[in-house]
């Protein structure tokens, strides 16, 4: 299982969210590309991303810091937030960016996935951010009447071969994440399945392995030291840039 330790961006800065809330948004982290090189020294090959200011009104502001991450930190790196147009993922590829997740836009326009698996394949990911069971977009602050696994698998159907799947009600909480939600969708989605949320200790790293998750998102955890992420990364097994 791929251990994929996060990024999210705002205002320039590292920052972690409790449930998707903006307004608990506290800085972590000094310097995001210090963070990643720790992040290498603890054996990841890829890394999360999210620029926040791009998933909550489309513009984004941390490009220049994404582009340094993705020229200085020898990872590979894998970007949601703000994705909503074909543009914007020729943007991300000019910065350097390996893989693409599309959130918001998914659900608004599927034509706009389905074109983008055709120009570059793979690398197109699909976030499914839900709460109750139900999507959520523009930063997790609207709803929709669309059920997480109904959506994940009509976005199997168009080709996307990876599946970012989100809990809110855990996410920052280090709570524990939702297994019997992250099983079901292995085992019911025609797709790699990458888990995030809840994580708060090592034995939970495990527990996802055991979903069948090909991926497993490591945040908060990681910055208030509940997990350390090289255990985590021996946990997960070998650890491979998807071949894409």
């Amino acid at each position: 299982m791929l251990i994929l330790p996060a990024i999210d961006l705002k205002d320039g800065r590292c920052v972690r969210l409790v449930r998707g809330d903006f307004a608990t948004a506290g800085q972590v982290a000094d310097d995001p590309l210090a963070v990643a090189a720790d992040f290498a020294r603890s054996g990841a090959v890829m890394l999360h991303m999210v620029d926040l200011d791009g998933a909550r009104s489309g513009v984004r502001a941390n490009a220049d810091i994404i582009a340094s991450v993705c020229k200085s930190s020898g990872l590979a790196v894998e970007l949601g937030g703000g994705l909503r147009s074909m543009a914007d993922l020729d943007a991300a590829d000019a910065m350097g960016v390996r893989r693409f997740v599309i959130g918001s836009a998914a659900v608004s326009d599927p034509d706009l996935v389905a074109a983008a698996v055709e120009k570059y394949g793979a690398r197109v990911a699909v976030g499914v951010d839900a709460r109750n069971g139900l999507v959520m977009t523009h930063g997790w602050e609207r709803g929709s009447d669309l059920r997480a696994d109904e959506f994940a698998k009509s976005m199997a159907a168009l080709g996307v071969g990876t599946l970012i799947y989100t809990d809110i009600d855990t996410d920052g909480t280090l709570s524990g994440p939702p297994l019997a939600a992250i099983e079901r969708l292995v085992r019911s989605v025609d797709a790699s399945i990458v888990a995030s949320g809840g994580v708060g200790c090592a034995e939970d790293v495990r527990r996802v392995r055991e979903t069948g998750a090909a991926a497993l998102i490591i945040g908060k955890a990681y910055y208030s030291g509940a997990v350390d992420l090289a255990d985590a990364v021996r946990t997960g097994g070998a650890q491979c840039i998807p071949n894409e």
